[in-house]
């Protein structure tokens, strides 16, 4: 059987080691604060700012919420990040994606002060990134990334693949898995023969947002698989046929009326992988656990500033 690598457990051992940190800071002065702008009700973002908020509230971390109404507009959303950024008490802002479609989102991320980004998304972040700079790391990649380290998992000298590019998670990753000395190759929707692509991959990064699309012929023998999907499958018949009709997977899906997936085969994987991260509890637990890493490091900058 392959290693299944847990996110929770990972979470759990990188909360640990920031409580002490947090404790210092709160001796030093004041705890770290971080600030999340919400537009609009998108229901997927309401939980997840609800889980960052739980999180803050177990660390000792300082959480704000600004909301603003699905009818925002640009110029409102950089008015909240210009009083953000002028807040001493605020170490971290969050702006939390996607966006509704008449706010321009790159101009939000530009207006962030570069010392607050959390999110590791500013071009300042991006360029300290690409040159191996310090500075905070894209949450989702830099999860991925404790989970290879903390399981032990090899990279210098692995052919690593990512299958997606996004600025979120696919390119950040790409680089991340290149600065452990991974030779490293980033697939997309049109990469020719991305099953054939994906099978010279010792470590096979998922990140298309396709459930269960990484089937067994796209993995070798040994990979270790890392799946960022995370997909509601609200379609019986699409679970059924994903998991083969197997009757405890179809009862589960018929008393929540939905399944969660990733990207890469649930069952495929089981059979090819030597290490996996499962879809729910893998990569996701760690996204929120490196945005507080993120926030803790730049509240323990700016104290050393003071």
């Amino acid at each position: 059987m392959p290693e299944l690598l847990d996110g929770n457990r990972v979470r759990d051992e990188i909360k640990s080691e920031l409580k002490p940190r947090i404790a210092s800071l709160i001796s030093q002065g004041r705890p770290p604060g971080l600030a999340v702008v919400l537009v609009g009700n998108n229901p997927a973002s309401e939980i997840y700012v609800r889980n960052k908020i739980k999180t803050c509230e177990d660390l000792g971390i300082i959480s704000e919420t600004l909301r603003r109404p699905e009818s925002a507009t640009t110029a409102e959303v950089l008015e909240a990040i210009k009083g953000l950024n002028a807040r001493d008490e605020i170490d971290g802002i969050l702006v939390q994606l996607p966006m509704p479609p008449q706010i321009d989102a790159k101009r939000i991320l530009l207006a962030l002060e570069p010392s607050k980004d959390v999110d590791g998304l500013h071009p300042c972040s991006i360029g300290r990134l690409v040159e191996g700079l310090p500075g905070p790391r894209p949450c989702t990649p830099a999860g991925i990334m404790e989970i290879l380290r903390r399981y032990r998992l090899p990279v210098a000298g692995k052919r690593a693949v990512v299958v997606g590019r996004s600025d979120l998670v696919g390119k950040p990753a790409a680089m991340l898995l290149l600065h452990e000395h991974a030779t490293v190759t980033m697939c997309h929707s049109k990469t020719p023969d991305l099953p054939a692509v994906c099978r010279e991959g010792d470590i096979v990064v998922a990140a298309m947002g396709r459930p269960a699309m990484i089937t067994g012929e796209y993995l070798r023998p040994g990979a270790v698989v890392i799946d960022v999907g995370t997909t509601r499958v609200e379609d019986r018949a699409q679970a059924e046929r994903i998991f083969r009709g197997s009757p405890e997977k179809m009862a589960a899906f018929d008393k929540r009326g939905f399944v969660l997936m990733g990207d890469v085969h649930p069952l495929d994987v089981v059979e090819k992988a030597s290490a996996y991260t499962p879809v729910p509890g893998g990569v996701g637990p760690l996204t929120i656990a490196m945005l507080m890493v993120n926030t803790v490091a730049s509240a323990e900058s700016r104290c050393r500033e003071c």
